[in-house]
């Protein structure tokens, strides 16, 4: 049975290089379902998921991870978001029959873009937050760039989406690694960089693994060098109903409130945007509502 998506993570022993490689396939497709979303804005929004699930696969600890890329471009808003168990959500917010066009025109770089992370753990008081520019001419380097600056390492990101899949392969140059092969940084991210779109997109770990770094994995047969994997992680696509969370946002509205929005409107119309899901409440729902949870 083919996973929804999966995150491997491997190591090249002698190196102290680590990478990983994600892969979105059934949890892709289900994330982008009834969107309507052009190539252009699919493409985007499908690496920042990649990488998001990327950086979210790190977590220690039970939370969610958010990243927003926010402009002035005809790509106003990319979010997505992923806690712990690599449960994915996210959306894409552009204008109809978006043109393709360099990265930061499209996400308004040069206009206050700007990429912001949220950290929300359950065991802290108040979430994380961060913002950065958006530095960088596509989602890889933007990423890399936060990730060189928040981890303090060398790192590279290799990215590719369209409709089916979505896939990401990180490497990662480690403290120790100049000490062990004084070339070996500039030779795995050289072979790296030989990578197709359609191999990210279509091979899997060991597959890819093998075909790019062949060379070290012979190596390593006389050397004690060798590609270490990892058991592979799944990844869902997770965007629940939840009408609870909604019923206590109309209690917290007040009754007065929500009787004036079914005045004006006929019914109250709750949009969850990164969901993609409506919750309609008619003046009979809104009364049973405050008849069984009144709010004073």
């Amino acid at each position: 049975m083919t996973p929804p998506g999966s995150v491997t993570r491997f190591l090249f022993e002698g190196l102290d290089i680590r990478g990983a490689l994600v892969h979105l396939g059934p949890c892709w497709e289900s994330l982008q379902k009834g969107r309507g979303y052009g190539p252009v804005e699919t493409q985007l929004l499908g690496e920042m998921a990649a990488v998001t699930v990327l950086i979210a696969a790190q977590l220690k600890q039970p939370g969610r991870l958010t990243f927003q890329l926010r402009g002035n471009g005809p790509i106003s808003l990319l979010v997505m978001d992923c806690d712990e168990q690599l449960r994915l959500r996210g959306m894409a917010r552009a204008v109809p029959n978006l043109a393709p066009a360099p990265v930061p025109q499209l996400l308004g770089a040069d206009q206050g873009g700007q990429l912001m992370l949220n950290l929300d753990f359950p065991v802290a008081r108040q979430p994380y937050q961060s913002f950065v520019p958006l530095e960088g001419d596509s989602i890889a380097e933007i990423f890399e760039h936060y990730l060189e600056q928040s981890e303090q390492q060398a790192a590279r990101l290799f990215v590719a989406a369209d409709s089916k899949a979505a896939a990401c392969l990180f490497l990662q140059k480690l403290p120790g690694a100049d000490a062990l092969d004084p070339d070996g940084w500039d030779r795995i991210r050289h072979l790296a960089a030989t990578v197709k779109t359609a191999e990210l997109l279509e091979l899997d770990a060991p597959t890819l693994l093998g075909r790019l770094f062949h060379e070290e994995i012979l190596t390593g047969e006389c050397t004690g060098r060798g590609i270490r994997l990892y058991e592979p992680r799944s990844v869902t696509h997770h965007c629940p109903e939840d009408w609870e969370k909604v019923e206590g946002m109309l209690l917290a509205l007040g009754r007065t409130e929500a009787e004036a929005i079914l005045a004006e409107h006929g019914e109250i119309v709750v949009k969850d945007d990164i969901c993609n899901r409506e919750y309609r409440f008619t003046p009979a729902d809104v009364a049973r509502l405050f008849a069984k949870r009144p709010v004073h």
